[in-house]
């Protein structure tokens, strides 16, 4: 950036960029030790080359003390697009990077051909009252290991108790606690209702029913404010993209980036067999018993099962059934 702060970016995937605007927290490393993170971000990456990216004084970036504001955030921004030398993107902003997003598609109409917005809002000030506001930035400030664990449960309802007590964790090691609560500052302040008329890219909004942490009210204003946009409200509870039913916004996303759907046989990241190996590991049977069902040798059974949970980050075998049972739940 023009003061010397770096700024950490993942690619991966290939064909046409698809920028994704971070939402209040991240870590471009840990992202991959959660399993339902990676399997979202490599839903998008199959037919685009996904940009990630750790805003200063998150993750791998360097650290950052000075004031946020909705300029700074373009400018991190800014300072990616500038790296990889990127002149026209899709662009995808969930949570606060949702009305980041839609500020630079205003700002910056040539350079975006598609913009997704995720959770997102127009007007900070109308998350909650002021009471609310006040006491989470306080529990925030005094106790951040409490205020995570209650944040998670906020925003990942969804999620199975491993799943957001990870995501806890990973909080906790994406800032510091005055990160955060600058940051939760910056959300509840931001305003773009007036920059939302000059959007000129084709603009998908999505937004759960029922997302406690950003109401539906202002994702449906994003929509009427952007000219042409369209608005799709998904089943669910959960705030992170990733979490709960996952699969229906990647597959909204994907839809309106005109790519080709994902195959449903499988869950996102596994090939059929593994696929099939993870079922039978959720019914509780044994590495023979698995062979048997399959009618493979069991050596090949352990293998599966063994490069399954390397593809998904798990130390045990509960921890890849409780994952299966999650992804599967009605």
């Amino acid at each position: 950036m023009a003061d010397g702060t770096r700024v950490a970016y993942a690619v991966t995937g290939s064909g046409p960029a698809l920028v994704v605007a971070p939402g209040w927290l991240s870590h471009l490393e840990l992202d991959w030790s959660i399993p339902a993170q990676r399997l979202f971000h490599e839903s998008l990456s199959s037919g685009r080359t996904l940009v990630r990216y750790d805003r200063p004084g998150c993750g791998l970036s360097d650290p950052y003390a000075g004031p946020r504001s909705i300029e700074h955030e373009l400018a991190t921004l800014a300072a990616v697009v500038d790296a990889l030398a990127l002149d026209r993107f899709d662009l995808f902003g969930w949570s606060l990077g949702a009305p980041v997003a839609a500020r630079w598609a205003a700002d910056h109409p040539g350079s975006v051909a598609r913009l997704v917005l995720y959770g997102g809002w127009a007007t900070g000030s109308a998350i909650g009252d002021e009471a609310s506001r006040t006491h989470v930035l306080g529990l925030l400030a005094s106790h951040w290991g409490l205020g995570s664990d209650v944040l998670t449960e906020l925003f990942a309802p969804d999620a199975d108790p491993g799943t957001r007590r990870v995501q806890a964790q990973y909080q906790r090691a994406a800032s510091s606690a005055d990160t955060a609560v600058a940051l939760l500052e910056l959300a509840y302040s931001i305003d773009v209702s007036t920059s939302l008329p000059r959007v000129t890219a084709p603009t998908l909004v999505l937004h759960r029913e029922k997302d406690r942490a950003a109401p539906q009210a202002q994702g449906r204003l994003l929509a009427e404010r952007i000219p042409g946009a369209r608005y799709v409200e998904l089943a669910g509870r959960s705030h992170l993209p990733a979490m709960g039913d996952s699969r229906a916004v990647a597959d909204q996303i994907r839809r309106f980036l005109q790519l080709r759907p994902l195959r449903a046989a499988a869950p996102i990241g596994l090939t059929l067999r593994q696929a099939e190996v993870a079922a039978l590991v959720a019914q509780g049977l044994t590495n023979r018993e698995v062979a048997e069902r399959l009618h493979i040798s069991e050596r090949s059974a352990e293998s599966h099962v063994e490069r399954i949970r390397q593809r998904l980050g798990f130390r045990s075998r509960t921890q890849l059934a409780a994952w299966y049972v999650a992804q599967h739940a009605p």
